[in-house]
């Protein structure tokens, strides 16, 4: 599967916890970053004068939190090196575009970056980003994170996760993750849709499956 990321600029869109503003300078949505601080829940997305407010709800925040978590449990039983920078903004100005994930990572390239801040004039992209929707698409995000040049994309909609691929300028379905390649969108299933209501042992049972791959 290609995601096609749509993007009409002329088009004001809007529902309880999503808008989207056309006709926004780049200069205006500097100032609402500034003024907004980090210390937020609201998400802003920016692409060639087009501003997209996300406000993520409760259900949101719980698959976030838990896929964080897999992704963190992966890189310790897999031994790897990794570097988290939850939904920062990943700015290119030339580029005219910008964007907060639900969270992100530095895998391949986590010795890349130095400090705790992040300048995509000189770093890279993140390895992977993770995009939870469940009152808005992040279709419309797709084309920012293909711009930045972002590897992979989890996307976490209609309860079931999707793996894509970065590969010639398009984001395609793929069976199983770059970052982790023992890991398949079906395996993430199978575990996100399991009736448990303790986090931390579903944590346990993932780290299990873990051994269990690297010492089959």
């Amino acid at each position: 599967m290609t995601i096609t990321p749509i993007i009409k600029p002329e088009t004001t869109a809007s529902s309880a916890n999503n808008a989207v503003l056309p006709n926004i300078s780049w200069q205006t949505y500097q100032s609402m970053l500034n003024d907004m601080g980090d210390q937020r829940s609201i998400l802003l997305a920016y692409y060639h004068g087009v501003l997209e407010i996300k406000m993520p709800l409760g259900l949101h925040e719980a698959i976030n939190y838990l896929l964080e978590r897999i992704i963190i449990a992966l890189t310790e039983e897999l031994d790897l090196g990794i570097r988290g920078f939850g939904s920062t903004t990943l700015n290119r100005e030339d580029l005219a575009v910008g964007v907060e994930p639900d969270c992100c990572f530095y895998i391949q390239n986590y010795d890349r970056i130095n400090g705790r801040e992040i300048d995509l004039a000189i770093d890279p992209p993140p390895d992977l980003v993770v995009e939870v929707d469940i009152t808005s698409p992040s279709n419309r995000r797709f084309a920012i994170y293909r711009d930045l040049g972002v590897p992979e994309i989890w996307k976490y909609s209609a309860s079931s996760i999707r793996i894509y691929k970065l590969e010639a300028s398009e984001y395609l379905e793929s069976e199983f993750s770059l970052a982790f390649p023992m890991v398949s969108s079906e395996v993430l299933n199978q575990f996100l849709q399991q009736s448990v209501n303790d986090d931390n042992k579903l944590i346990r049972e993932f780290r299990k499956w873990i051994r269990e791959q690297i010492n089959s």
